[in-house]
């Protein structure tokens, strides 16, 4: 099953993914080998190295090999590269009183693979876990929720709850703390701050597509609780503050480079 976070911010693998996942659909489609690799080297990616991420992500199913030695997005991975386009360009945050979503899953013991595969994509969609097969997530990501139950064919063991007041025993503040690993999350925005440091001295191109790559995990793994539920110095709002900012300002100028190495073929 093609997958939405497969490979390490930074690495390799994971910017010419991302290269991949903004440039060929608004470039048609389709690119030469020639033209991907020179992209790639222009991220600070030498050729050879180049070609064996683009090899590997052929293999998982993002690309698939031309007649005329290029490579075409596969039609099979635009579900996941559109809903990859919603969690990352439109942020969206819990206020009080939104709607909460919960997943009640009992999955037999002879399908744990099953198992393994549901708890990790509903901690990528930002679900918290309240017990053992009991999640709880924003209620705006119900469709997201039917989508993955449908991908995994695990409609027939899921129960599907909305609420727009949880009951914990214990303050609601601190049962999100022991529903989400706070620490963790806090953690992956403090390292997208960091990164933002060396994009000043990058070109648009290469700055553009390092923000998107370092920035698209977040909208997957934190939920966007409400305020109310996270500690006063929580570092998320300033992550899509910066974020909205520099996507702003570099968007334009990283396509027209794009549109310009193909043209270049």
């Amino acid at each position: 099953m093609l997958d939405d976070i497969e490979a390490r911010p930074g690495s390799t693998t994971s910017l010419l993914r991302t290269l991949i996942g903004l440039y060929l659909r608004p470039l048609g489609g389709r690119i030469s080998s020639a033209a991907l690799v020179r992209l790639a080297g222009d991220l600070g990616i030498p050729a050879a190295r180049a070609r064996t991420a683009i090899t590997r992500l052929k293999q998982r199913g993002l690309l698939i090999a031309t007649a005329d030695a290029g490579y075409a997005l596969n039609p099979a991975a635009l579900p996941m590269l559109e809903r990859g386009d919603r969690r990352i360009f439109s942020v969206r945050t819990m206020a009080a009183g939104d709607e909460w979503m919960l997943v009640s899953a009992t999955i037999p013991e002879t399908r744990r693979d099953l198992r393994h595969q549901l708890r990790r994509r509903l901690q990528f969609l930002g679900a918290g876990a309240v017990t053992a097969g009991l999640w709880i997530l924003p209620g705006h990501l119900a469709g997201e929720v039917d989508q993955l139950l449908a991908e995994l064919d695990a409609r027939s063991y899921a129960t599907l709850f909305r609420t727009s007041d949880p009951m914990p025993a214990e303050p609601l503040p601190d049962a999100a703390a022991r529903w989400w690993d706070l620490e963790a999350l806090r953690a992956e925005h403090e390292r997208f701050l960091a990164s933002l440091v060396d994009l000043d001295r990058a070109e648009p191109f290469a700055a553009y597509v390092r923000l998107i790559d370092s920035w698209r995990v977040l909208p997957y793994v934190d939920p966007g609780l409400p305020a109310s539920l996270l500690p006063e110095d929580w570092p998320g709002e300033r992550s899509v503050q910066e974020f909205e900012r520099l996507s702003s300002a570099l968007t334009s100028q990283a396509l027209a480079h794009a549109r310009g190495a193909v043209g270049r073929s």
